[in-house]
Order: structure tokens, then sequence, then C-alpha cells
């Protein structure tokens, strides 16, 4: 029994009218309409090889006004839910071709869950890097079990020796694309939701380019109650699949960025099976700003102890940014797909997000140079519950009058009405006080 009829329809019109990806997988040849079933046994395959990940209640629901249910697929072993379709593919691959090996060519959470699974299931796997890749990511692919090989300045570098490699040796070169068994695997997000949360109103997924995980949990849910709306979620930087569903192809020569903050949410879109599933079975896309998933990511970190990156934060986005206030009273699970943050970009993010959330400040003033001038201001912040984070003085290029001193100072407060508490008492006393904008 198909999904819905008519996609089978569009999907097989759409194979006529968009090129397919320029993968050299074996399977990309394989692409045929997602069934329940197909989904249903990339579940009963994988079951063993996965985490069945928690679908939780959080202490988020009150601050928003809904029910909300996180879908924590960053604790599987590698950090992302990519593992799921990863394993499925890997199993469906012929024997011959687990004999002989697999080669991916990138940095990504499917090149990483590529190399922990394949060596798991003893096939011997290869993974090209380019010498800009982090250090952390080489080491964390070498443990997984993996052979890494630098190679090449840039990821097309790599994928080019790649490709070469794989034609050479008879490996099989692998890139994330949306074929039904990859779909089928990243589908099974969307059955343990359902199974985990009854009377689901809506379920959140991260969308942009990579949109597998919407359109393959799309189909499941769809199929199992039709009345729960799918909702996608990209960066107003990078709205490739919103442009993809505009255009009813998918984009090209979208301009990416490669910082490693965005990850998979700035790809470029990667296939027409997804992106036909999406624009039939998703109810809703909508966009957010970096400062939205900052926020984001910081909430995780404050209610939920979860350590995410962009591409994990961003469902919860569209919620923090009130973006969805059809949703308000519902009972909503938001998908966290991917954990894989390194730790300086980690530092980096949530000192931003403080200072987007106004529980970080810094003001600078100008004082006399007097003995007890220093401890009256510091008498203030300590009566207005002020945490002082750091505090600088500046002497010698002083413009104001002789024998002043600038003080710069970084402080913590609780919330933006303590912020406006604090900023009111500074300003009372000392009229000059100028505050940093954010």
């Amino acid at each position: 029994m198909k999904i819905v009829s008519r996609n089978e329809e569009l999907l097989t019109d759409s194979r006529s009218r968009i090129p397919q990806s320029s993968s050299t997988t074996i399977l990309s040849s394989c692409n045929k309409l997602i069934r329940f079933e197909d989904i249903s046994a990339a579940a009963f395959k994988i079951q063993c090889g996965v985490q069945k990940t928690p679908c939780m209640y959080s202490r988020l629901s009150k601050q928003y006004g809904m029910d909300i249910y996180l879908k924590k697929e960053f604790l599987q072993y590698t950090g992302s839910v990519k593992e799921r379709g990863v394993l499925y593919l890997l199993t469906s691959l012929p024997q011959d071709q687990q004999r002989k090996g697999v080669i991916v060519a990138s940095d990504s959470n499917f090149s990483m869950a590529v190399a922990y699974h394949a060596s798991e299931l003893r096939i011997p796997v290869f993974v090209i890097m380019s010498t800009s890749t982090s250090p952390v990511r080489v080491k964390m692919c070498r443990e997984y079990g993996a052979m890494v090989i630098s190679y090449g300045t840039t990821a097309k570098d790599s994928q080019i020796h790649a490709r070469r490699l794989a034609q050479e040796n008879g490996y099989l070169y692998l890139e994330e694309e949306d074929s039904a068994v990859y779909l089928s695997g990243l589908g099974t997000v969307g059955l343990e939701v359902y199974e985990q949360v009854p009377k689901l109103d809506a379920v959140i997924f991260p969308a942009g380019g990579h949109c597998g995980l919407l359109a393959g949990s799309a189909a499941t849910l769809k199929y199992l109650n039709p009345h729960i709306s799918v909702i996608g979620v990209e960066s107003e930087s990078f709205p490739v699949l919103q442009q993809s569903l505009k255009a009813g192809h998918p984009a090209e020569d979208q301009a990416c960025n490669n910082h490693h903050f965005y990850g998979d949410v700035s790809g470029v879109c990667f296939g027409s099976n997804s992106l036909q599933l999406t624009g039939k079975l998703v109810d809703k896309v909508v966009a957010v700003r970096e400062e939205d998933i900052l926020i984001s990511m910081l909430r995780l970190l404050e209610y939920e102890r979860a350590t995410v990156d962009a591409e994990g934060a961003i469902g919860l986005a569209a919620v923090v940014a009130g973006k969805l206030p059809e949703l308000k009273g519902k009972r909503v699970a938001v998908v966290i797909c991917s954990g894989n943050l390194e730790l300086h970009l980690l530092q980096q993010c949530i000192a931003r997000a403080l200072t987007l959330d106004n529980t970080v400040c810094r003001f600078s003033l100008v004082i006399s140079d007097c003995p007890g001038d220093m401890s009256k201001l510091l008498e203030i912040l300590a009566r207005e519950e002020a945490r002082v984070l750091d505090i600088k003085q500046e002497r010698i290029f002083v413009t104001s009058e002789l024998f002043t001193v600038e003080v710069i100072c970084t402080v913590e407060t609780r919330d933006k009405i303590h912020t406006a508490q604090l900023r009111n008492a500074l300003l009372e006393r000392y009229p000059t006080t100028t505050w940093t904008q954010r």
C-alpha cells in the first residue's frame, strides 16, 4: 500500500523533469516510492544498531504555552540522526560490495555515521578529508574505525580523490542522497515519535538542503495520522528548501556558508524524491534567524542540559521565535537531531547567546580617580544583585577631565527586566553611563 497515491504519480513524473544526483552509489538507481512497509522494515532491521531515543516532556512547555516533547536524536552514538539512514543503507548493500568496502569524502555527520556503522558491520571504510578539516573530526572518524586519508585543501578535492580511489579499487562511493533506502531509515524517527507521544498535534523537524529526515518522517506520520501537522524549519540565511519548493526542482548554485556552525542546515538541496515528498506531505516550512538558533541552543542547555549544534536546535528555534503561533495549547514534538558541536565553537555560541538574551551586558562610565569611588560603583552592582564577570580601568587614554578613570564592566543579570533595573540604577548615579549595544 502506497502512502499517498498521488505521490506515486508525482514522483514518477518528477524523475523525467528533475536531473538525478550525480552520486556513484549503486543505490541511486534504486529510487522508488517510499511505502510504509519499507519504513517498518527499516525499523525492524536497524533496531539493534541504533538507539531508540527518548521523546520526553520538556520544562520549556510552560514558557512557550504548548506541550513540548523533545525527541533526543543527538543521543545516538555518533551524535546524529543520520545513523538511521546510514545503517539501513549499509545493511542493504550486496555482500560482495560489503566485502570490497565503501568510501566517503566529507567531515559531515553522514560521514561519521558511515565510519562507525561500517566498522561495526566489518565493512572496510575509507574517509577522505581535506587538510582544513578539524583535527577533532579526524580523530573521531579514526576512533570509529575508519581509515582516514587527508587529501586536498577543499572538500571538492577530497571528493574527486575519493571517486578516483573508488573506481580504481572497487569501493562504493557514498554521498548523502535521497534513495528510498536512506529515506526509509530516516523515516523511522517519525514512527518512534508516533509511538512515544499519544495524541500528537504537530511534529517539527530541521529542514534545509538535506531534508531527508523531514521527508521520510513526514511519509510515516501522514500514513499513520493525516491530521498530524508536519513542519520543517530552515535558516533565513539559506532558505534552500523554500526556494526549491517554489521553483519545483532542487535549487542549484545556492550560495552556502561553509562555517561549521551551520552544518547541513546550509547544504544544497540534493534530491527530487525528498523535495516532492516534502511538497506534498509537509504542511509548513518556516525560516528562522541565526539569533533564534543561538537562543534555542541556550534554552536547550539551560532547561534540558542538552548540548546541540545549529541543526539540532533549529526546530525549537521556530517555537522560540514565535513563528508557530497556531501551536499554542497543542501537543508538539520537536526533533533534536544532532549534537556535534566543537568545544571552541560551543563557547562562542553560548557567549553570543547570553548577550542576545540580555543576561550578559557591558557598560562603561567615568568616575573620579579617588579612593572610595570604585567601591561605590561596586556597592550599586551588589545592591542590584548583578554578578561582575569582568572589570577594567583605563586611565591613560581617557578623553574626559583630568584625574578620572574610565571603567568598563561586564556583568551577568537574571533577565531583561533585571538588566533594565540595573541600567536605571546606574544612570541615576552616573548619567554618562554608556551601554554597549549587542
